[in-house]
């Protein structure tokens, strides 16, 4: 799969799939795995795959929370969090995935992330960095509201670290996430994932693959 540097430079023959997204939420990195599955289904097809941004919780500290407390809180019913907990396993052990959903210590505010995906999209480091940084939370249980855990994600997917410190400390983009969160609101998007394949197929959740791919296909027909 192929990622998009910007909007403005997408390849005019290219299917475009917006991808709006929040890498804490486990749903999206499942659907994640499964659109890449559908692209490998439609190898002739030449695409251009764009992340956007979505916050599940924009109120949350910048310092993030205790995710323990924070989901009894918003989840108070003990069997039914282990019960999603369990589907949940479920269906990213299908796709590949092994989340460490019950461990992990923060659910940070999203901004940050979100903002060094923006920046990996212009080098064409978009794929790289939105996995590094899902698979820091969901695995490494790491705290990627830090601007210090993403700048050690940037580097290692050799994105400049002391650009991304600077620009974090700066509030570089901060305020054109939070635009693009209302907008997407804005259009009608209250769940996430959420996938539009050539501005006129759109898929609301981390589908099965293939209803992803009937939907490139319609998209395609469309176009």
């Amino acid at each position: 799969m192929t990622a998009a540097p910007t909007p403005d430079t997408l390849k005019p023959e290219a299917l475009k799939i917006d991808f709006i997204a929040d890498v804490v939420c486990p749903w999206c990195y499942i659907g994640w795995e499964r659109l890449k599955q559908a692209l490998a289904q439609r190898p002739g097809v030449p695409t251009e795959v764009l992340w956007r941004p979505f916050q599940l919780d924009p109120a949350i500290p910048e310092e993030g929370v205790d995710r323990a407390k924070y989901m009894a809180a918003k989840f108070p019913d003990p069997e039914r969090r282990a019960s999603a907990l369990e589907v949940l396993d479920r269906e990213a052990a299908s796709v590949g995935l092994s989340l460490k959903l019950s461990e992990i210590p923060v659910s940070p505010n999203t901004n940050a992330a979100h903002r060094v995906i923006r920046w990996a999209q212009t080098v064409g480091l978009q794929q790289q960095a939105l996995e590094a940084i899902m698979k820091a939370y969901f695995v490494e249980l790491r705290d990627i509201g830090d601007p210090v855990v993403l700048a050690d994600i940037a580097e290692n997917i050799g994105m400049e670290r002391h650009f991304v410190l600077k620009a974090l400390a700066e509030g570089t983009d901060k305020d054109m996430v939070t635009r693009e969160h209302i907008q997407a609101h804005q259009a009608g998007v209250s769940g996430v994932p959420f996938t539009i394949f050539g501005g006129k197929i759109a898929i609301s959740g981390a589908d099965v693959t293939e209803r992803l791919c009937k939907a490139i296909d319609k998209a395609l027909e469309a176009a």
